[in-house]
């Protein structure tokens, strides 16, 4: 528990240090490294989602069959 309060201490300094910066250009660089992060996430999350289908597909029709003596 000790790690991820040292973690929270870190994030909110880098938080508030990006706040703080006055520089037009830092920011910029800023909010295309986080549309970055949001656009990657969105394809896993995609790719995760299509994969869950997938196997509780699977496994509907693999209870059917069970279900139904064959």
């Amino acid at each position: 528990m000790q790690y991820s309060v040292g973690v929270t201490v870190n994030l909110t300094n880098l938080l508030k240090k990006i706040g703080s910066d006055d520089s037009g250009a830092t920011a910029i660089e800023y909010g295309l490294i986080a549309s970055l992060v949001v656009i990657a996430s969105i394809g896993a999350f995609d790719s995760v989602a299509n994969e869950n289908n997938g196997i509780w597909a699977r496994v509907k029709n693999d209870v059917t069959s069970a279900m139904s003596g064959v």
